[in-house]
């Protein structure tokens, strides 16, 4: 998984947000707020990675059991691929 490249983040009062760009700014009308643990893995998919080693990645860096890690890393990921803003 990756992240698309018509997707940005920004700092907008303190917060992250997700922003699109280009072609994906007439298909996504919006923006997304992420918390601290979203804005984790969405710099993490900057780069292509499995979700095995998101969650490596995540375990490492926050004090979190590995099911609850799982669940969030499944939602999240499910949510930007369902609104196409990962490549597979």
């Amino acid at each position: 998984m990756k992240v698309k490249k018509d997707f940005i983040t920004r700092t907008v009062a303190g917060e992250t947000v997700i922003v699109p760009t280009g072609e994906a700014a007439a298909r996504f009308n919006g923006m997304i707020t992420l918390n601290e643990t979203g804005a984790f893995i969405w710099r993490f998919l900057q780069e292509a990675h499995t979700k095995e080693e998101v969650l490596a990645a995540m375990l490492e860096e926050f004090e979190v059991d590995e099911a609850s890690a799982r669940v969030d890393i499944e939602g999240f990921t499910g949510a930007l691929m369902e609104h196409g803003m990962l490549e597979a």
